[in-house]
């Protein structure tokens, strides 16, 4: 089921979103990025300012009670933000990344956007590719990795962010 998710599931979320990209754990799905960034991939702060941002709906993907997935929607002018698309890594191939963008393209027809745009690191060639077979493209935009403390480049390539963009 997927609901809109509140202060309370920032534990469940931290724990999710980390496990998905960062860390052994990550491993056991496609979706990690434990062999170009260390650290977390995401903090309780954070989450907790991107849930009580209004301008934002950060939606879960829940089975049994637990929360196995997730998705920021960002409305910005004609277009809809999509990240921090999660999905449990022992459950990645299951259809739930597939429902979540499913979701996107009904959120942003609500809400009277034109296409759906996100960003990815550029060296996650599958990842784009996945994207791509969903029909999004990319648009040529690019902009520099940004590196923190909890955004830690292990990576022997540069990074950085492409965008793609799919048209409804």
């Amino acid at each position: 089921m997927i609901t809109k998710a509140t202060l309370h599931d920032i534990p469940a979320l931290t724990t999710l979103i980390n496990s998905a990209y960062r860390g052994e754990t990550s491993k056991k799905g496609w979706t990690t990025e434990s062999h170009l960034l260390a650290g977390k991939r995401t903090t309780e702060k954070e989450l907790t300012e991107i849930i009580l941002e209004p301008k934002n709906t950060f939606l879960k993907f829940t089975d049994n009670d637990q929360i196995i997935g997730s998705v920021l929607f960002v409305a910005k002018e004609h277009q809809l933000y999509l990240g921090l698309l999660t999905v449990s890594p022992e459950l990645q191939n299951s259809g739930i990344g597939k429902k979540m963008l499913a979701e996107a393209e009904i959120h942003a027809a609500t809400l009277g956007l034109s296409s759906i745009i996100m960003t990815v690191v550029s060296v996650r060639a599958e990842l784009i590719a996945w994207y791509k077979r969903h029909g999004y493209v990319e648009t040529g935009e690019r902009e520099a990795f940004p590196e923190s403390e909890i955004h830690i480049n292990i990576s022997d390539e540069p990074l950085e962010f492409i965008y793609l963009e799919k048209q409804l």
